[in-house]
């Protein structure tokens, strides 16, 4: 089924997707007043779907909304979205705006019925010597906004960030601040440097990564040692290996840093390990999936 031809969850009804519309007024459209989460479902299985409503949760306590569905409620949507490519990765979006009142205002409006989207589409298959190659990243002052933590749809920092990288040359920017590496333009950050996994800690100005975490719980299942500390930029340069994490992007290796070879320009073996665990930590939900199929 094209992307075209599928249906999207809007305001409480599934109407396909060229229908879907909003008014120009809505404050998501004219503010950047909305937050998102991306999940990638695997065979049809949301990947770590809690934990992706919690801080959908967070996101919209922190620009004092709070979320118009229950999590079984967005359960129940998220089957009927992603039934419609039965057994197929997908890539689930959710938006919701502080909805659309009748006239344009910077005061935050009382009682607006707040405007809720979500779609699904195929995942695009990792092209696997793509990821044998690594990534090629530059670092950047971070001009983003103090709250990075909430996870808005107010992307231009990011967007103008990954599109100054791109004019370089490079395939992404790493942010900083103070000195201190942050994280990606749409990733987290992890370095090994000496056996020692390290990322930094979550704040004000990162984003709590989905992914990240489940690195971090895949590192102490499997006894790989890790940090959660700061990551000065002189550190990064010397780091024997770097990766940038995200939910739909998985883990990627960063090979070349600065015009500077990471390691020995390829990905390292801890990257290697770690994304094995993942895949197979893929497959389990994907055998999840079959089995609630077959029921």
């Amino acid at each position: 089924m094209s992307e075209q031809a599928l249906n999207v969850y809007l305001n409480g009804s599934f109407v396909p997707a060229d229908q879907a519309c909003v008014p120009i007024t809505d404050r998501g459209f004219q503010f950047g007043d909305s937050v998102y989460e991306v999940i990638p479902a695997y065979g049809g299985t949301p990947l770590r779907l809690t934990q992706h409503l919690d801080r959908l949760d967070n996101s919209l306590n922190a620009i004092h909304m709070t979320n118009p569905l229950s999590h079984d409620a967005w359960a129940g949507v998220l089957d009927e979205l992603t039934a419609q490519l039965p057994g197929q990765d997908q890539q689930i979006y959710i938006q919701i705006t502080r909805g659309a009142p009748g006239q344009r205002d910077h005061a935050i409006p009382e009682e607006l019925a707040p405007t809720v989207v979500a779609t699904t589409r195929a995942l695009p298959e990792r092209d696997a010597a793509q990821a044998m190659q690594g990534v090629n990243a530059v670092t950047l002052d971070d001009i983003r906004w103090k709250r990075c933590d909430i996870k808005t749809t107010a992307l231009l920092g990011n967007v103008l960030a990954y599109h100054h990288a791109r004019t370089e040359g490079a395939d992404d920017a790493i942010l900083v601040r103070d000195g201190q590496a942050l994280e990606g333009t749409a990733s987290n950050l992890f370095m090994v440097t000496n056996g020692l996994l390290i990322t930094p800690p979550t704040g004000d100005c990162i984003l709590p990564g989905i992914t990240r975490d489940l690195v971090l719980e895949l590192a102490e299942e499997e006894g790989i040692p890790y940090a959660e500390a700061a990551v000065s930029v002189v550190d990064l340069e010397n780091a024997d290996e770097i990766w940038l994490t995200s939910s739909t992007r998985e883990i990627r290796a960063v090979t070349q840093l600065n015009g500077k070879p990471v390691g020995n320009g390829e990905p390292g073996a801890l990257w290697h390990r770690m994304d094995q665990l993942l895949d197979a930590y893929k497959a389990r939900l994907r055998l999840h999936a079959r089995e609630r199929t077959d029921a």
